[in-house]
């Protein structure tokens, strides 16, 4: 047999030689035969065949005993950990036919000679000629090993790989998706290590893992080698980067980025036998980004370039090697959860009872579970976990896949979005929460627990089990509307999960709520962190901005950060941004907040909104605002963002703050920025002509607007029969205000409760002729049934 049928370079193979190499080995050659001329650095290598495989398989005359010992596993003779264990051992002492030893050594040597050295190191990864397609793809089935060094090393690695196609975890994956496990072959792949353990690695998207949201490429970095990424022993920096805005070199679109806390890192060992090891990480790395914006964006850039070529969402992996400082791509495949999901088809839960809140960690998937909590610190004590409980472990890897898909949930200590626990939970369906630091120890056997996915980002452990709501929606269905149909969105981790709703955007984003449950501290004690008298206060806030070295600018980052992730879901759709609107009481509650408030009788009705903006006692935390809005429209480049003032009582306080936000860089106008008003006092309604001469568009606040209609603290429990914004005062000054716009041309909308929770109550919106109505998600899909009806008998009654 040639040789050439035993070992091919990366530059003769494309996606088409699965079959002879496997996925991730093609997908290597694929990317240099076609991508590298874009830029896109790949590391230099070789791959054997599975005609090579079944060489040293055929010469060791091996199918006759592994034939007949998963014979004995099938008839229950032996078990699964047997039967793997044995065919392993079979396998690792194995001989090397000489030609094919030779083979790969001499290709070793080329490979070495090509980059510059005699015994390179070399990353030894498999790739099974089943593995890592569309329909059947499992998180890391087969071994890869890192620093391997010299002719002796890789043969011995070589034989491990060969031997990782009968883990415990690749027998069961294969009975269970009916593949003939001798028909199944293995292709090593033979690729020169990027030296990133001196500097970082890790593990990127070109779609939200969790919600299928495909205008995001999301990554996940922690220093040194990225086999800790992968297996989710460390929880790693995350970083999210909106695609549409890659191409513009002048911006920088990234939305979010997360600092994990990286606890270690894998480096070289240059031990017999131990070719790595896992370091504690060294506190300056622990507290600072593996990755820099230029380097997140060419990452991002390089996703987006792989997903069109292959043309589907990819999953990849990279490292930078610390001597260069560059950047390559070392896996790539395509993604196979979220990509397979049915666009149509919106499936939802809801927690409908409430608990204590024990953990959180990230959300993987968007699922509620509920069952007792099993905790298993170890592998080998799987074969104790017990159907239908809740897994609670440190960190995942393929051993445990056996256990995974018969858990109702998954709570890891360790890991992030892209861990081995969060990759198998996504695609057996399972909701998990990783990285929570310590389910292990928090968290008893038998204990009742709800785990929650279902509230954004955040995953939340609750206390006992909690009742929810389970929902599937086929969004085809939904019929058009004219009225344009808008969410309301609080938090930024809710916006990802409801793209797939027929929104044209976003009516009412609530900046204090990225205020409150972000940013948590006042502005002024930011502004004036020195006179911050309370030092509980100010030891909180250098907790939360030990990041930065300028508070105000922490301000400004997080508050950017969560508007433009909140902007990038509906892009190019109009997100329309509220300034802050806390009152006086609520502003006291952020950390180092009671020293810059007062106290007041009726907060609803004091200092609030508009007002506040141009007074001396806050003007510079509303600069804040204002930098934070003009970095998400003109540094990230989401200029769908429109800015609304709520509570603006005067015509003359509505030039005072417009006149500010000019001072701040936010002027009516310039950059194509529009400003709105709330319209929720009556003075707004009766002097609408005059408004709109000042704000480009109007959006009616029903909860206020009935509140001061009807004189009705709309919080007083005694006096919530009153409180009803389908009173016809109510509706009459709503009537007027949709009358006054159109008449002067101004758009209006409507962003309060009322349209969610009475459906008569948006059909009377539909009748007066307003432009657009703003709904919490989980009311949209009623909503538009309802409207569509009343759309149809308002054309069927303009006919007649």
């Amino acid at each position: 047999m040639a040789k050439h049928e035993w070992i091919l370079w990366f530059t003769q193979l494309t996606r088409r030689d699965v079959a002879r190499v496997g996925g991730k080995n093609a997908s290597l050659g694929e990317l240099i035969g076609n991508l590298q001329s874009e830029g896109i650095r790949v590391p230099a290598g070789f791959a054997t065949t599975a005609a090579a495989y079944r060489k040293f398989i055929a010469d060791n005359r091996f199918d006759g005993p592994i034939r007949a010992h998963l014979d004995a596993y099938r008839k229950d003779q032996a078990t699964l950990a047997q039967t793997g264990a044995v065919i392993r051992r079979l396998i690792r002492h194995g001989q090397w036919p000489a030609e094919l030893a030779e083979a790969i050594c001499a290709a070793y040597r080329d490979l070495g000679a090509r980059s510059g050295g005699d015994e390179i190191d070399v990353a030894v990864r498999s790739s099974a000629t089943a593995e890592d397609l569309p329909e059947a793809s499992f998180a890391g089935q087969q071994e890869t090993f890192l620093n391997v060094t010299g002719e002796a090393e890789l043969l011995d690695a070589c034989r491990r790989c060969y031997a990782s196609l009968f883990t415990d975890r690749a027998i069961s994956y294969r009975q269970n998706q009916n593949f003939d496990h001798l028909q199944v072959a293995l292709s090593i792949g033979v690729q020169k290590m990027v030296r990133s353990d001196l500097a970082g690695a890790g593990v990127m998207f070109s779609i939200d893992t969790e919600t299928g949201f495909p205008g995001v490429v999301t990554i996940d970095a922690a220093w040194g080698l990225g086999e800790n990424v992968v297996q989710g022993a460390v929880s790693p920096d995350n970083y999210t980067v909106f695609k549409p805005l890659l191409d513009q070199q002048q911006l920088t679109p990234i939305l979010h980025k997360t600092m994990g806390s990286k606890e270690q890192k894998m480096v070289y060992a240059r031990r017999a036998g131990h070719p790595t090891r896992n370091v504690p990480t060294a506190a300056h790395e622990r507290n600072r980004f593996v990755l820099d914006d230029a380097e997140i964006l060419q990452l991002a850039r390089w996703a987006t370039l792989i997903e069109r070529h292959y043309g589907t969402p990819m999953d990849m992996e990279w490292a930078k090697d610390g001597t260069s400082g560059e950047l390559f791509i070392v896996q790539a495949r395509p993604e196979t959860v979220q990509s397979r999901r049915q666009a149509g088809v919106l499936k939802t839960f809801t927690l409908t009872g409430h608990g204590e809140a024990l953990l959180t960690g990230l959300a993987i998937g968007e699922a509620i579970a509920a069952g007792p909590v099993q905790v298993i610190k170890s592998a080998s004590e799987i074969d104790r976990f017990k159907d239908g409980s809740i897994l609670v472990t440190g960190m995942t890897d393929p051993d445990w896949v056996p256990i995974m898909k018969r858990a109702a949930g998954i709570i890891t200590d360790h890991g992030g979005r892209t861990s081995h626990a969060a990759i198998v939970s996504r695609e057996l369906g399972v909701a998990a929460v990783v990285g929570t630091g310590h389910g292990t120890s928090a968290l008893a056997d038998g204990q009742e627990v709800t785990l929650s996915c279902a509230e954004g980002d955040e995953g939340r452990i609750y206390a006992g089990r909690l009742p929810f709501t389970e929902a599937e929606v086929n969004l085809a269905d939904l019929p058009q509307l004219r009225t344009r149909i808008m969410m309301n969105i609080a938090s930024p981790a809710a916006a990802f999960r409801w793209w797939r709703l027929p929104c044209r955007g976003i009516g009412l984003a609530r900046m204090e709520f990225i205020i409150n449950g972000i940013i948590k501290a006042h502005p002024m004690a930011l502004v004036d962190y020195d006179l911050v008298e309370d030092q509980e206060a100010r030891k909180q806030i250098r907790e939360l901005t030990r990041h930065y070295a300028d508070k105000s600018e922490y301000f400004i980052d997080q508050l950017a950060q969560g508007i433009a992730t909140i902007a990038a879901s509906q892009y190019p759709e109009p997100v329309i941004v509220r300034m802050s609107d806390f009152k006086t009481n609520e502003y006291a509650d952020l950390i180092g907040g009671r020293q810059f408030e007062f106290n007041e009788e009726n907060p609803m009705l004091g200092f609030r909104g508009a007002s506040r903006y141009y007074n001396e006692r806050y003007r510079r935390g509303f600069a804040l605002e204002c930098a934070a809005l003009k970095r998400v429209r003109e540094r990230v480049g989401l200029d769908n963002v429109i800015v609304m003032i709520p509570f603006c009582r005067t015509l003359d306080e509505a030039d005072k703050v417009l006149e500010v936000m000019a001072e701040n860089g936010l002027a009516r106008g310039e950059h194509g920025l529009e400003v709105y008003v709330m319209v929720e006092i009556p003075s707004n309604v009766i002097l609408a002509e005059q408004f709109a001469e000042r704000f480009d568009g109007f959006s009616i606040g029903s909860n206020d607007l009935t509140q001061l209609t009807l004189g009705v603290d709309r919080d007083s429990a005694i006096l919530k029969s009153l409180f009803d914004e389908r009173d016809a005062a109510v509706t009459g000054l709503i009537s007027q205000a949709i009358g006054s716009a159109r008449k002067t041309g101004t758009k209006i909308g409507i962003c309060g409760q009322a349209p969610s929770d009475y459906p008569d109550f948006a059909a009377f919106l539909v009748e007066q002729g307003i432009d657009s109505i703003s709904l919490n998600p989980d009311s949209v899909i009623g909503v538009i049934r309802r409207l569509h009806e009343v759309e149809a008998g308002l054309a069927k009654g303009m006919k007649a």
